[in-house]
């Protein structure tokens, strides 16, 4: 039988605000942290439980006794309430997080808004200085090693440095403002990476990094996010900060093996790791490659782009479910090994092409052409 104080929790679970994870948003929360006063999912709960007791006191709704004095603290703040007070000052570069984002974004979150309070005190946020220095590992270019290395964030000089020696000049200069970072622990193999994404002498440059403290590497994440805006904001003043928020780095939209042929009727379909950076899509021999192997830019619909579903099988029986990307220039000929796969696949890719092409698509489109025309034994349109 549900006792007295189980039934108000259901029904304090239906008013505004608490019928959803106070802290990742996620519907139908089932825990609560008593003495903050909020409603929580059963992942954010077990963050909850490992800032320990002193912080937070996790219960869950239906499986543990609720005392009297816990049930009126849930209904005196609530999740609506306690938002107001710990997310006060959460900086508009910051990144909230979502149900499905990595774990090292949501348990930094948490401990952001009730472990170190730092959208209750500004001060705490160190990541809005525009300069941040440290060290981070980083996997070399050329082999799967982590190196130790000096990272330089300047948002002054638009730049993230790094150096192989301290003292030394810096082996790499990332432009600020062309740089993209993502979360990439299932990529990595490490809780606690970032992947690095930027153009080089023309091409796309991938850089993989990690930190063994989550607070570090989360820090890193936003202090890049937080520079990035301010530059926005300097380079287009009028436009609104909303619209700015939209510019800054994304995690890639999808990512995942295809199959893949060249452009003539004789070529075989060969594995390749794909990514979809906004309008970008790249492919590559291994997921973790410095440098794709190609690039295929993605326009609008309107301009000859579009996507063709074949449901007939193309001589490989791993490429079962093919479909092709239709560009002005080729047809790419790609194939994913299930339906859900490629589902997904046409999913992101329509998206890009009905989505409203931006100054910056326009550079992107103009750097790979360029690239393509200027290039004969590196084309982007080859059939590797």
């Amino acid at each position: 039988m549900v006792d007295h104080n189980q039934k108000l929790l259901q029904e304090l679970l239906k008013k505004p605000g608490n019928n959803v994870c106070a802290d990742c948003g996620s519907q139908g929360p089932d825990w609560a942290s008593y003495n903050l006063g909020i409603f929580i999912c059963m992942r954010c709960a077990s963050i909850h439980r490992g800032m320990g007791a002193h912080i937070s006191k996790v219960k869950h709704l239906d499986l543990d006794r609720w005392e009297d004095s816990q049930v009126q603290r849930m209904k005196e703040v609530g999740n609506i309430a306690a938002k107001n007070k710990y997310e006060e000052r959460v900086p508009p570069c910051y990144r909230r997080p979502t149900k499905n984002d990595p774990q090292v974004l949501i348990e930094q979150w948490i401990r952001a808004k009730y472990e170190r309070e730092e959208f209750c005190h500004p001060e705490r946020q160190s990541y809005l200085s525009g300069t941040m220095v440290g060290f981070l590992m980083k996997r070399g270019k050329e082999d799967s090693r982590y190196q130790l290395r000096k990272f330089v964030l300047n948002e002054n000089e638009d730049t993230l440095k790094y150096h192989v020696k301290e003292n030394k000049e810096p082996k790499g200069v990332l432009k600020l403002s062309e740089l993209n970072v993502s979360f990439a622990p299932s990529k990595i193999g490490h809780m606690n990476s970032m992947q690095l994404t930027f153009m080089k002498d023309g091409s796309t440059r991938h850089i993989y990094v990690y930190h063994e403290d989550p607070e570090v590497i989360n820090c890193w994440y936003t202090a890049i996010r937080c520079a990035k805006l301010h530059l926005l904001q300097v380079a287009f003043p009028s436009t609104p900060q909303s619209d700015l928020i939209l510019r800054l780095p994304k995690d890639f939209a999808r990512e995942g093996w295809l199959w893949k042929t060249g452009p003539r009727p004789s070529d075989v379909h060969r594995r390749r790791w794909f990514t979809l950076d906004t309008r970008k899509l790249m492919y590559h021999d291994e997921p973790l490659d410095a440098y794709p192997k190609g690039e295929i830019f993605i326009g609008h619909e309107s301009n000859g782009y579009q996507i063709k579903v074949s449901n007939t099988g193309n001589g490989c029986k791993e490429a079962r479910f093919p479909f092709h990307l239709v560009t002005p220039e080729r047809t790419f000929c790609l194939a994913a090994t299930t339906h859900e796969d490629r589902a997904g696949w046409l999913a992101v890719i329509q998206q890009a092409l009905k989505r409203p092409l931006t100054p910056q698509d326009s550079t992107i489109e103009a750097t790979l052409v360029r690239k393509r025309t200027t290039s004969n034994s590196i084309s982007i349109f080859s059939g590797r």
